[in-house]
């Protein structure tokens, strides 16, 4: 079966969650991955969205944290301060899986503004809504976004979330509890945060994607594994459970 880069993309990410683990979902990208993998690999993939859902089991993608088929497939609904009080913030929360408008070589997040200054930006982004405490509590973090020079910054424009801040470090100086964006996953290929200098590093790339074609799309001098190996592509169970997923 032939499919797309936003696909392999998808895919790739679904198959970064296990089964039976807790993972906080964030709309879009994040949440057509995590339902996928509950479909295929993870049926007891625990789903938890900002709204307060726990365990919710949709059979469409919902449309936001607040679509009524979250809470209608839910296990139990609780309010959003105990979400993060009594879920995220004790490190409860196994994967958060998270988007981003801007991420930087130490795997920064910015969902705020684009450009000039905070009051004056060239684009107002959505902005936090929880993604600064999932990336600062999760026991890990992964990153779906699409990857360019536009998204793949230097350095972002705005620190929303914190993933390892200027390198080795800066999560503990700022006693973040969690391990950080271990992961990011694009439409060309995987990068993960090197154990020791804490910055994105190319591990994988998609079928038929170049190395060079990655580099092309950062906006800094990505490191690149000695041994950088090819994703598997989506097998046709993936790929029909991912359309219909998508299909209205």
């Amino acid at each position: 079966m032939s499919y797309s880069s936003d696909e392999m993309m998808c895919v790739a990410a679904s198959r970064a969650l296990r089964d039976r683990t807790v993972c906080f979902v964030g709309i879009g990208l994040p949440s057509t991955a995590a339902n996928l993998a509950r479909r295929t690999h993870a049926p007891r993939l625990v789903l938890i969205y900002e709204s307060g859902t726990l365990g919710a089991k949709p059979d469409s993608l919902p449309l936001s944290i607040g679509d009524g088929i979250l809470a209608d497939t839910a296990d139990s609904v609780v309010s959003v301060p105990e979400v993060f009080n009594y879920w995220l913030q004790p490190g409860r929360v196994d994967v958060g899986f998270l988007g981003a408008a801007q991420i930087d070589r130490y795997a920064n997040i910015n969902t705020t503004v684009i450009g000039g200054d905070y009051r004056h930006p060239k684009v107002r982004l959505p902005g936090a809504g929880g993604a600064p405490e999932i990336a600062a509590s999760c026991r890990e973090v992964v990153v779906v976004v699409r990857q360019n020079r536009r998204a793949f910054v230097q350095r972002v424009d705005f620190v929303t979330s914190v993933g390892f801040g200027t390198g080795p470090g800066d999560r503990e100086r700022l006693n973040l509890s969690g391990a950080g964006p271990r992961t990011v996953i694009t439409d060309l290929g995987i990068l993960t945060a090197d154990p020791d200098t804490c910055e994105l590093t190319l591990t994988h790339t998609h079928p038929g994607v170049a190395v060079e074609t990655v580099r092309a799309a950062t906006g800094w001098d990505l490191a690149v594994a000695p041994d950088v190996t090819t994703t598997p592509p989506p097998t046709p169970e993936e790929l029909t459970v991912l359309r219909q997923l998508r299909s209205p």
